[in-house]
């Protein structure tokens, strides 16, 4: 056998004694259940590192360009066992913009597009939480953009509830929406409605 060839055995065997320990780990221990009651109530801060926001935007009718914000924040105050007790306060700066385009996020954070200078953040503050079944959900809120407040309605799916990392409980969701470009202000080029989509993944606070 060749030395590259013992190196591939001795990956191979490591990685299968990996998937192993992994796989005997106890239900729970650190991943997330697909049981929103396994997140205890209380605050919670929303963890930037592990939370996407999306726009998917019509480009003129032949695909869907996909715009990423970074930078949000937010809290999630939680009661599984009485759920429309359960609110959203969330936010994110707008002038975090990206896109593939080169320069195109420049552009969009201009006056032109979203007027970042002028209106720095967008928010959602929900008004009501619902359940629709184990894993399904629908928030409804106050969306804020470009100076403008409408309301507006997440379809709420669970990704996992749990204890988190060494007793840090943490829940996570991916929410949906669509919002129309005209009643925010946003320059006619943007016709077709928005799409958004936000996952997002919450840490105990205390």
């Amino acid at each position: 056998m060749t030395h590259k060839s013992v190196l591939a055995a001795a990956f191979a065997l490591a990685f299968l004694q990996t998937g192993q320990a992994a796989a005997q780990l106890p239900p729970g221990v650190y991943a997330g259940q697909s049981d929103y009651r396994l997140a205890p109530p209380g605050a919670y801060a929303l963890d930037p590192a592990h939370t996407a926001v999306i726009a998917k935007v019509s480009h003129i009718g032949y695909s869907l360009s996909v715009f990423r914000f970074d930078r949000p924040t937010g809290t999630l105050t939680w009661d599984p066992e009485h759920l429309d007790r359960s609110s959203l306060d969330v936010a994110v700066d707008v002038a975090s913009i990206s896109t593939p385009v080169p320069g195109f996020a420049t552009e969009l954070s201009g006056d032109e597009y979203l007027q970042t200078a002028a209106f720095p953040k967008a928010t959602f503050v929900s008004t009501a939480v619902h359940r629709i079944d184990a894993t399904h959900g629908r928030v409804d809120g106050r969306f804020t953009l470009m100076g403008k407040t409408r309301p507006l309605s997440f379809d709420v799916v669970l990704e996992g509830a749990g204890k988190g990392f060494m007793g840090h409980p943490r829940i996570g969701a991916e929410a949906t929406a669509a919002i129309d470009p005209k009643d925010y202000g946003l320059p006619p080029v943007f016709s077709a409605p928005i799409q958004l989509v936000i996952d997002a993944e919450f840490a105990k606070s205390s």
